[in-house]
């Protein structure tokens, strides 16, 4: 027995709305902390993240790192009555003074190398969250000023995580653009404390993107880093200083 056109009509309409409520109901695909961590390296800089030279000048030193695809090298220069330049390899830590590597105490070495460190993770964050000693998370989502953002927690191994593997950081990374817009972290040196860091003056050099933090802390060291944001947009925590990096320049390495 033949169905009539209409009946026909009706099935097929009632088909496609099936359909179009079906898709409407499917849950979006969740990103792991793994994808959203890639996502914000790119756009941080793209393809050329790990084969470049970058300088800035910090609170009155210039610093240079030059990395490529693994090898790297990170300076820290300064210039009073003599020039030093404390250099972080792949090869470990070394001064010179004027030109000529002098001996450094074992006592002292690494905390000049953590200084030098630290300095060059923070300019070019999140880049190094690929690190392989690094541990990511999402810890949930939050919303800080009316954006969206992912909430991803670092941690680190003992092995290759460095003198303050002990350190905990939240990063806040914006989920439309993915770009990171605030972090927090704790540590253990000069008796500990916690910081919130809100990212401001973003700029693009060369395909690298770059911004400054106003450096900020609760009243009460002991709070949990996942409360920060929620102390921020309250108006709650203090501002310490601002972290800036001038006179940046990048060069994509093509013979590094």
């Amino acid at each position: 027995m033949k169905k009539s056109t209409s009946n026909l009509f009706g099935s097929v309409v009632l088909i496609l709305i099936a359909l179009v409520f079906s898709c409407r109901n499917t849950p979006q695909q969740k990103l792991t902390a793994q994808e959203i961590v890639d996502k914000a390296i790119y756009k941080a800089c793209g393809d050329s993240c790990g084969k470049a030279v970058v300088s800035f000048s910090f609170r009155g030193n210039r610093y240079k790192h030059t990395r490529n695809e693994g090898i790297y090298e990170l300076d820290r220069i300064t210039e009073d009555s003599v020039v030093t330049r404390d250099i972080l390899s792949n090869n470990g830590f070394k001064r010179l003074i004027n030109g000529k590597e002098i001996m450094v105490p074992d006592s002292l070495r690494q905390n000049y190398a953590d200084a030098v460190n630290s300095v060059h993770y923070f300019v070019r964050i999140p880049y190094g969250l690929n690190a392989n000693a690094v541990n990511k998370k999402l810890a949930g989502e939050a919303q800080i000023n009316g954006k969206s953002y992912y909430e991803i927690s670092v941690t680190f191994d003992e092995k290759g995580g460095g003198t303050d593997f002990h350190d905990k950081f939240i990063y806040w990374i914006e989920k439309n653009e993915f770009t990171v817009d605030y972090l927090a972290y704790s540590f253990d040196v000069n008796d500990g404390g916690i910081r919130f860091r809100e990212a401001y003056n973003p700029r693009i050099i060369k395909g690298f993107r770059f911004v400054d933090y106003h450096n900020l802390k609760p009243k009460d060291k002991t709070t949990p880093l996942t409360d920060l944001d929620s102390l921020f947009s309250a108006g709650e925590l203090v501002k310490v200083s601002d972290i800036e990096a001038n006179n940046i320049e990048v060069e994509l390495c093509t013979t590094c």
